[in-house]
């Protein structure tokens, strides 16, 4: 009787240690995907603000829209960093991936900060942006999936969903982080002084967070799965290649369903705040200032519907979250059209907040539908394909299509009907969240 009561009671601190561990990984996860979406959401806020008169003065009108072509380089590097990164992270380990892609991305980002202008280096400015923009890309591509698969491979079967949110946090952790930075430099500095130097700021204090983020990083342990595969012999030699030949159907589906979620994304994050400044003449603080709040009901949004996943299982959610995207696409341009701030905000809002239904789950989705041996190369190839042909494109396709035609009708159209693609991958993708990871090799 007492010897079981101990054995229990061993148990019982033993599921509590490894409950203890996971949550140390996801917060790791967490705290490293912030810094790195931090790095990559000041360069669009800054393409939709200045970098068009500070690196493509020559283009005139167009910079704007040259400096949204830049920001699209960095999703062209991201599928690279998902092939590379995912396969040294199914043949060496996942945490390894991670330190070198917050690495990476921190040099690039402060590189940005450091470089001098096209008014005093001429043309190998732009070249220099868009060097720097491909490796934050690249770095990227390889951040996501290692830092999902840590979180939802430390973590308890029955919170898989719960514990990959807190890498999820990392999108509008590092929207809030960005722009409020941002904000703070705008108010505390004036505009000239501003643009022709103030918007360094943002970029060099990215070098404080990448330290931050590497002692995290360097602390936490492999993941328990991946060395157990790789104990057991089950390391493949080219998990790229296994993966396409496998489950190739299943990368597309996986893609198609996070393409509206990218695409309409990157028009809130980065589009919004050009549009709402440059067209409705709206000001910069406003528009920040929406973007903010709305990125805290954002978070709000993908904590609770990841923890209701975990319960109710996640491709209902996703469907419906999706399903009710595709309709207020529909109504986002017009309701900021009226430049009434609330009801930008409400359009912003909303946007948002239904997307944290799909983001929310989608981390312990794009873990269980792969085996472990090829998880993260599986998991990132998706997720990059999708930002390609979704988020790499949408900013530059929406001022595009208002210089075509004047108006939002057209980008409203576009916005509606990558939503209906996503919509309709995710009724073709299975219900995963039982699956057991340990015994899906």
């Amino acid at each position: 009787m007492l010897h079981q009561q101990r054995a229990n009671a061993i148990g019982v601190a033993g599921k509590a240690d490894t409950r203890r561990a996971a949550h140390r990984v996801a917060l790791a996860s967490a705290i490293g995907t912030t810094i790195e979406w931090y790095d990559f959401f000041i360069y669009g806020t800054a393409a939709a603000v200045v970098f068009g008169p500070q690196f493509f003065p020559r283009a005139g009108a167009g910079a704007t829209l040259a400096a949204f072509a830049a920001f699209a380089v960095a999703f062209v590097a991201r599928p690279l960093g998902g092939v590379v990164m995912g396969h040294y992270g199914d043949r060496i380990g996942r945490k390894s991936m991670l330190v070198w892609s917050l690495i990476l991305m921190g040099a690039a980002t402060f590189a940005i900060g450091l470089l001098p202008n096209y008014a005093r280096i001429g043309v190998a400015a732009p070249v220099l942006l868009v060097l720097c923009r491909f490796i934050q890309g690249f770095a990227l591509g390889g951040e996501w999936g290692g830092a999902v698969l840590m979180a939802v491979e430390h973590a308890p079967q029955d919170q898989r969903g719960q514990f990959g949110s807190l890498v999820s946090l990392g999108l509008p952790a590092g929207i809030i982080l960005s722009n409020l930075i941002f904000l703070a430099a705008t108010l505390a500095i004036a505009p000239t002084d501003f643009a022709r130097w103030g918007w360094r700021i943002p970029f060099l204090a990215s070098g404080v967070l990448v330290i931050v983020g590497l002692f995290v990083r360097l602390r936490v342990t492999e993941s328990p799965l991946f060395a157990e595969a790789l104990r057991a012999g089950r390391a493949r030699r080219l998990p790229i290649v296994d993966v396409l030949r496998r489950d190739a159907r299943l990368v597309l589906l996986a893609a198609g369903s996070y393409l509206g979620i990218s695409a309409l994304g990157y028009l809130v994050i980065v589009y919004f705040v050009s549009y709402a400044t440059n067209v409705l003449k709206l000001p910069l603080t406003a528009a920040l200032t929406l973007l903010l709040t709305a990125a805290v009901a954002f978070a709000i949004s993908i904590v609770v519907t990841a923890r209701w996943s975990d319960r109710a299982g996640r491709q209902r959610i996703m469907r419906w979250g999706n399903g009710l995207l595709v309709l207020w696409a529909l109504a986002f341009f017009p309701l900021i059209d009226t430049r009434s701030i609330p009801l930008a905000g409400v359009a912003v809002t909303m946007m948002l907040v239904l997307q944290g239904a799909y983001i929310g789950a989608q981390p312990a989705v794009f873990a269980e539908l792969f085996p472990t041996a090829i998880r993260y190369s599986g998991a990132s190839v998706s997720m990059t394909v999708a930002t390609i042909a979704g988020g790499a494109l949408a900013p530059f396709i929406a001022t595009a299509l208002f210089n075509l035609t004047g108006n939002s009708s057209l980008i409203t159209v576009y916005a509606t009907a990558v939503a209906l693609i996503s919509w309709l991958s995710t009724l073709g993708l299975q219900e995963t969240y039982r699956r057991d990871l340990s015994a899906h090799t």
